[in-house]
């Protein structure tokens, strides 16, 4: 596939997904609540992931660009600056005391500092990111790749999903930011913890000291300002029970493109 092709795919797929959204979180309230409903969007959300993933494949790559194509400005989605006590001394303290907490279904919980965390096999890659909003930019990205942690903890062979945990408050209770990624999304070699962008280290607007770039989703699963990693084998403990923050309000959980 060419990436003009690819690229144009993406777009539409993107568009597909910010159109569902939008149905579900605005005029349609009532609709978000029928369980008949939900369940027909479920099974829709079900089929295009299967579909998608036939015809990608689990290798197959999302077109990257040149230094050339980097977006001049790039928009930063989702928090631009934690409104939390705990992140905002750590980003005063230039994010020298910051840990990231390992746990869950591995033979190796870990707690690691940047350092540790940049000592990993990385990747850098110049890749377009599209927001459920129905923007894109280019970007150019560096950081560990997921799969290398995942080797140095050893993940259970019960274990489905990655759970992500950032610093972002979300609501007025203080629920804070969570998403996932299954483990074929969280194995590809182009998902990385980012903790450079356009060969300067992570800023705060987009999600220092460490994000997830989960190249094959829409913007909303990139996890930014991360806390903690868990392994789990279902989504029934966390939050609604639907694999992330947005999903609990009504996205979808499968945001491929």
């Amino acid at each position: 596939m060419t990436d003009r092709r690819q690229l144009g795919r993406r777009r539409f797929l993107a568009g597909l997904a910010g159109g569902s959204a939008a149905l579900l979180l605005s005029g349609c309230d009532k609709l978000s609540q029928n369980t008949t409903v939900v369940r027909v969007l479920d099974s829709a959300e079900a089929l295009t992931k299967a579909v998608q993933r036939a015809i990608t494949g689990r290798a197959t790559m999302v077109a990257e660009f040149s230094d050339a194509d980097i977006s001049p400005a790039f928009r930063s989605n989702g928090t631009h600056d934690p409104d939390d006590a705990t992140y905002q001394a750590l980003a005063r303290n230039g994010f020298a005391d910051w840990k990231l907490d390992v746990g869950g279904l591995i033979e190796q919980p870990m707690r690691l500092s940047l350092a540790d965390i940049r000592s990993l096999p990385s990747r850098t890659q110049i890749t377009r990111h599209d927001c459920v909003e129905g923007w894109s930019c280019i970007g150019k990205w560096k950081g560990a790749q997921l799969s290398a942690l995942l080797h140095e903890v050893r993940v259970k062979p019960e274990a489905r999903y990655v759970m992500f945990f950032c610093a972002d408050p979300m609501d007025l209770s203080g629920t804070k930011y969570y998403e996932s990624a299954d483990l074929e999304d969280a194995y590809h070699p182009q998902t990385i913890l980012a903790y450079e962008m356009n060969d300067k280290p992570l800023e705060i607007p987009y999600g220092a000291p460490l994000r997830l770039r989960n190249e094959r989703q829409l913007g909303y699963k990139m996890a930014k300002y991360i806390m903690r990693i868990d392994l789990v084998d279902s989504f029934a403990q966390v939050g609604g029970g639907r694999g992330g923050y947005w999903e609990d309000q009504g996205y979808e959980w499968y945001a491929g493109i």
